[in-house]
């Protein structure tokens, strides 16, 4: 069949990296309650938040990366690539998850606080600790704040076929795709979590979102342009942006919320998010245009250093995005024991960026002395020595 995809340029889109090491530190921030300073992500001023951004960007670099060697080496080889990221991916997820139950069942026992173990999710531990362990190397049993890795890891692990039809039929896949969602969403369909209940995040739903970051990566994107730069789409983006920050704003604030509707506040609240309310997509949607309309690839300011700790964060995604959820941990415990002042949320958000970033920075480093050196070129010969 024949490719009727657009390969992306070769080289680095230094966005991708941005917005993603943006998105590492906006999850860490989101993930410690009671945390003012999570009032800066995007979670609280509209549907969509940092996992969108993740799940999105992650879909665009694995086309990205795997779409060419799979033209050129054949499906099974681009397959066998894939399934190696799928495992790197679940060993990362298995050594987070036991240093998390480690930790949070050490602090638990030191401290006396065994309603910590509840509030974690991982009570179940205690009395079924090895089937309980069991179900967490299936991926069915999460303790909280560990949901993205396993949808990442499920999501990889079916996309070899869906890269291939994408590769072929992009619209029809992305179709496709949006149809498994909508179908998901009304019906309900989820996979099982143990002991009871569904995943947080549904991935017959949330599939939709890498399967569009494949979709732009290979030409979407590009077939596009003229809907993304016409002038109707900038103001009815822009409408759709207020209109979503005030809902969020309604469900932040039951006296503004109290303002509108039930029929119209009920729409919006809860946001769901377990499920990609199309609401939700449409956000993330129009988020996606705005950027695209404001920081093109080729924006000079991608090379400012001040971008530099989000942009290695970003290259460095996995173990930081690793450490970030542990990091956490320890920051919301950090605060339980202290007096949880608005200082010590400003003081425990800056330290853990900060760990983040010299963790990224460090295997940055690292990576770059794995490769030779590069050889000295040879002195050229003097003309009275080639005499």
């Amino acid at each position: 069949m024949k490719i009727n995809a657009i390969l992306p340029e070769k080289g680095r889109d230094l966005r991708l990296d941005l917005f993603r090491g943006i998105a590492n530190w906006a999850i860490f921030l989101d993930h410690i309650p009671d945390n003012a300073v999570n009032w800066i992500t995007t979670r609280n001023w509209g549907f969509s938040d940092a996992a969108d951004l993740f799940v999105f960007i992650s879909g665009y670099t694995a086309s990205f990366v795997y779409a060419r060697m799979m033209i050129e080496r054949g499906f099974l080889v681009g397959a066998t690539r894939l399934f190696k990221r799928v495992w790197q991916l679940y060993v990362a997820h298995i050594i987070l998850f036991v240093i998390y139950i480690v930790a949070i069942s050490f602090l638990a026992q030191r401290f006396g606080d065994s309603e910590i173990i509840n509030e974690f999710n991982v009570a179940g531990l205690v009395d079924h600790a090895t089937q309980t362990l069991g179900q967490g190397l299936l991926l069915k049993f999460k303790p909280v704040n560990l949901d993205v890795l396993p949808l990442y890891i499920v999501l990889m692990g079916f996309f070899p076929p869906v890269l291939w039809l994408m590769l072929r039929q992009p619209d029809l896949t992305m179709a496709a795709s949006i149809v498994l969602w909508l179908s998901a969403w009304w019906f309900g369909w989820n996979f099982t979590a143990y002991p009871a209940g569904t995943w947080y995040f549904d991935p017959y739903c949330w599939q939709v979102m890498f399967v569009f970051g494949s979709w732009c990566a290979l030409g979407g994107a590009r077939k596009a342009a003229a809907l993304i730069n016409s002038k109707i789409t900038l103001y009815l983006c822009v409408a759709y942006l207020i209109f979503a920050l005030i809902m969020t704003m309604a469900g932040r604030f039951s006296d503004f919320g109290a303002m509108f509707p039930e029929w119209l506040y009920s729409a919006f609240n809860p946001n769901d998010k377990t499920f990609m309310a199309p609401y939700r997509f449409l956000h993330f949607v129009v988020v996606a245009v705005m950027v695209v309309r404001l920081v093109p690839k080729t924006w000079l300011g991608l090379e400012w250093r001040v971008f530099d700790p989000a942009i290695v964060c970003g290259q460095q995604s996995l173990a930081v995005f690793c450490v970030g959820v542990f990091l956490s941990f320890v920051a919301h415990f950090t605060l339980i024991l202290s007096s949880g002042s608005l200082l010590a949320q400003i003081l425990v958000s800056l330290a853990g960026i900060a760990i983040m970033t010299t963790v990224a920075y460090y295997i940055s480093w690292s990576k770059r002395q794995d490769k030779p050196a590069a050889k000295a070129a040879p002195p050229k010969a003097t003309a009275g020595a080639s005499a």
